[in-house]
C-alpha cells in the first residue's frame, strides 16, 4: 500500500462528501470485468482487495480509494498479419489494391474476431483524499494514469474541481539553483541522480545515476546552458524521492525509521496492518507536501471552478 510514485492536485472547492456518502456514490461505478467483446474496463474496488469489502477507507482524515483497471491484450504483430493475410487474400481475388480506409475496417474486424481470446492484464491505482488539506494524491508514475482515476471519480460524484498545483517558482529553476552551489533548504540532502537538459528544443540530455552532484563534471553541463529536470533528493532521512520539472514525485522511499513504525504494530489483521500503515505514509505526506511546495515558492491562487 506504500506509495511509490505521487501525482498531486489541489482541490479549488472544499470536498465535502464524507467516507460514507463517497462509498454509496462509488457504488454506482464498481470495476467489472471485461466483457467478451470489450477492450477495457474501469472502475472501483475495495482498496484492502480481498480483505475488505469497503469501498473507501478512512483513517485520520483521510479517505483511500482504488481503482482497477482491466486490459485486454491483443498482440499487435498478430493483429497485423492478420490484417496483410487478409489484405492479399482480396487483392488476389480482385485485382486490386487494398487501400489504407479498408485496411482500418480489416484491423477493426481482425481485433473484434480476437478479443474473445485476449488475455486481460490489470492494474491497481490508489488515491487518497485529505479534505483538511484541500489535496487529492494519486499513486502513479504518470499524469495520464492519475488523471483516468480523476476522470472516473469526477464521473462517480458528479464534480471534482481538481487541478494540479501552481508553483510561484518552476522547480526546475529551484533544482538547477541547488546544483548550481545555492544553499539548499536545511531539511533536504542532494541525493545522487539528476537528469540535464538543454533549453532548446532536442537540446542535448546528460543522465547522472550514483554521482556527487556537487563535482566539476556536473558544473560544466551547467554553465553551458543545462538545467535539471529530475533531482534525487532525500527529506529529514525520512523519505527520499526523484523529483521532476513538472512536480511528478518517483521512486518514493520511506527510511527506515518509518518503516520501523509498520513493523512495530506486528498485527495478524491485514485491515489493521493496513490502517496503521495508511496512517503513518499519511502522516508523513502531510508534513512532506506542503514543505516542497514551500521551497518552490508556495502556490499561485487558483480560482474556484
Amino acid at each position: 500500500m506504500w506509495f511509490s510514485n505521487l501525482q498531486l492536485y489541489r482541490l479549488t472547492k472544499p470536498f465535502t462528501l464524507s467516507a460514507e456518502a463517497l462509498a454509496q456514490q462509488l457504488e454506482q461505478h464498481t470495476f467489472k470485468p471485461c466483457g467478451t467483446l470489450d477492450l477495457s474496463s474501469y472502475g472501483w474496488m475495495a482498496p484492502l482487495g480481498r480483505d475488505g469489502a469497503e469501498l473507501v477507507h478512512a483513517a485520520g482524515g483521510y479517505i483511500m480509494i482504488c481503482a482497477r483497471k482491466e486490459q485486454k491484450v491483443v498482440p499487435a504483430t498478430v493483429v497485423r498479419e492478420r490484417v496483410q493475410e487478409k489484405a492479399e487474400a482480396i487483392e488476389a481475388a480482385q485485382g486490386r489494391p487494398v487501400r489504407r480506409k479498408e485496411r482500418d475496417t480489416i484491423k477493426e474486424e481482425v481485433i473484434h474476431t480476437l478479443l474473445p481470446h485476449a488475455f486481460p492484464r490489470s492494474t491497481l491505482t490508489f488515491a487518497y483524499i485529505a479534505p483538511k488539506e484541500n489535496l487529492i494524491v494519486v499513486n502513479a508514475a504518470s499524469a495520464k494514469r492519475a488523471e483516468e482515476l480523476l476522470s472516473c471519480l469526477r464521473g462517480s460524484i458528479g464534480s471534482l474541481p481538481a487541478v494540479a498545483p501552481s508553483l510561484a517558482v518552476a522547480p526546475s529553476a529551484v533544482m538547477t539553483r541547488w546544483l548550481n552551489g545555492d544553499d539548499v533548504p536545511y531539511d533536504f540532502t542532494l541525493g545522487d541522480e539528476c537528469e540535464l537538459r538543454d533549453t532548446v528544443e532536442d537540446g542535448g540530455i546528460i543522465r547522472c545515476k550514483r554521482q556527487d552532484l556537487t563535482t566539476e563534471e556536473i558544473q560544466v553541463h551547467l554553465d553551458a546552458g543545462k538545467r535539471a529536470v529530475k533531482l534525487a533528493i532525500d527529506w529529514q532521512e525520512h523519505l527520499s524521492c526523484v523529483i521532476q520539472d513538472d512536480l511528478t514525485i518517483k521512486r518514493l522511499r520511506f527510511g527506515d525509521e518509518i518503516l520501523e513504525q509498520s513493523q512495530e504494530a506486528d498485527s495478524d489483521d491485514a485491515a489493521a496492518a493496513f490502517d496503521n500503515d495508511f496512517a503513518i505514509m499519511t502522516l508523513e505526506l502531510s508534513r512532506f507536501i506542503p514543505r516542497l511546495l514551500e521551497v518552490f515558492g508556495g502556490e499561485n491562487s487558483v480560482a474556484d471552478e
